[in-house]
């Protein structure tokens, strides 16, 4: 290949990775003159990428969207993360990302070196992925908005569903996305709270790039994943309660309201079950159906029961 040519695919490879390059750094980078610079750019526009120049004092180039998805140059370890991240999302909570991902990682170790297609062979011999049923996921294109706020560090409004459903606009400056679990949680500061906060993406109903650069603050932790999971530790504990109640299901239905879904089994018994982020609101709840309970869970609750059955015993003990 001719310099010319590996210079080029050097050009490329910078602008795929940084959204915005300054005229003068990029020539510096590439170690050519700004005039030769600008022969280079028109010839990876004659190629069919979409490079804009912007004059100025903050004036440079970027690597536009274009009409159709151009070829990608990726290094070594980029082509081995890539073959390996397609993998996991073969299996990903992501709305419609696994068939698309296996479409795209055919195609890509297709076309991988031998050395390469060995690494990733590997990997993918060892690994065992995890299928999962069920829950909420994420739509792909808010994924990338997401992802393109933090790299670019461009604020971000959005609106996001809190637990109890209540529903805020916020501005934010995206720092991080973390994977952690089956949840994608955005590490981000934000401005209408003043402080670095973590958002299920899931629970994002709007997110919009304002084209408003920052200057990225410094995360108060290890890292965003520790952020992360210092939050999730500090929510309050949520447990799935159920039990067997000899009452009509109509009986209990009428007692709880809304608060339990109630499911006859036969005439003079029912299935009762509801989320409860307290123990004490749960042992309530159950002492409320009107009858007989049995199979009671989880267990914490049924020591939490005891406990509050020796108390009530011991308090009827001293009445007269």
């Amino acid at each position: 290949m001719s310099s010319t040519g590996a210079r080029t695919l050097r050009m490329l490879s910078l602008l795929q990775g940084q959204r915005h390059w300054p005229g003068a750094e990029l020539a510096e980078r590439l170690g050519v003159s700004l005039r030769t610079l600008r022969r280079d750019v028109d010839r990876l526009r004659e190629l069919g990428y979409p490079v804009q120049a912007h004059p100025g004092v903050d004036g440079g180039y970027r690597l536009a969207p274009g009409a159709v998805l151009p070829p990608l140059v990726l290094d070594d370890e980029e082509a081995v993360a890539l073959a390996v991240g397609l993998q996991a999302a073969a299996a990903s909570p992501v709305a419609g990302m696994a068939e698309s991902s296996l479409r795209a990682l055919t195609k890509v170790v297709q076309v991988l070196p031998a050395h390469l297609r060995r690494r990733v062979e590997a990997l993918r011999a060892v690994t065992v992925a995890a299928t999962w049923q069920g829950g909420s996921t994420v739509d792909p294109g808010l994924l990338v908005t997401v992802a393109q706020g933090c790299n670019d560090a461009e604020r971000l409004d959005l609106a996001y569903v809190a637990a109890d459903g209540a529903r805020t606009e916020r501005t934010v400056e995206p720092h991080r996305l973390v994977p952690l679990g089956r949840r994608w949680y955005l590490v981000a500061y934000d401005l209408s709270r003043h402080d670095w906060r973590s958002f299920r993406l899931d629970r994002l109903q709007h997110v919009v790039g304002t084209g408003a650069r920052f200057r990225p603050r410094e995360l108060p932790a290890e890292d965003a994943a520790a952020f992360v999971r210092r939050g999730i530790e500090q929510w309050p504990s949520t447990y799935e309660v159920s039990a067997v109640v000899h009452a009509p299901a109509d009986d209990v239905r009428r007692r709880l309201g809304r608060w339990a879904v109630v499911e006859e089994l036969d005439g003079d018994r029912c299935s009762l079950s509801l989320t409860a982020d307290s123990l004490d609101w749960a042992a309530l709840a159950l002492g409320s159906a009107g009858g007989e309970l049995r199979d009671v869970r989880p267990p914490e609750l049924l020591e939490h029961l005891r406990a509050w059955s020796g108390r009530f015993a011991r308090a009827g003990a001293g009445q007269p």
